[in-house]
């Protein structure tokens, strides 16, 4: 194993472990009826929180999930990689 391809696997190791901490960290979108009752009790900032902490999470959702992506073609094709 090179330098470069170590050097790349534990920054995808890390990625992977930040992609993961993300997606379980946003709330679920299936909240349904019981989620209507139990929210009653919110503010509207409170809820305005949420939407901003939820917008937040999913945008790094989708550039972390980006960068998973690059960095799995990119040790792909890293001579001697995954493929090899």
């Amino acid at each position: 194993m090179s330098t470069p391809q170590i050097i790349l696997s534990v920054i995808y190791f890390v990625v992977s472990l930040v992609l993961i901490a993300v997606v379980m960290l946003q709330s679920g979108k299936s909240a349904g009826l019981s989620g209507a009752i139990a929210g009653g009790a919110d503010t509207f900032l409170s809820k305005n929180k949420a939407k901003t902490a939820d917008a937040r999470l999913a945008k790094m959702t989708k550039w972390v999930a980006i960068v998973f992506m690059v960095l799995t073609l990119v040790l792909c094709l890293v001579p001697g990689g995954a493929a090899a």
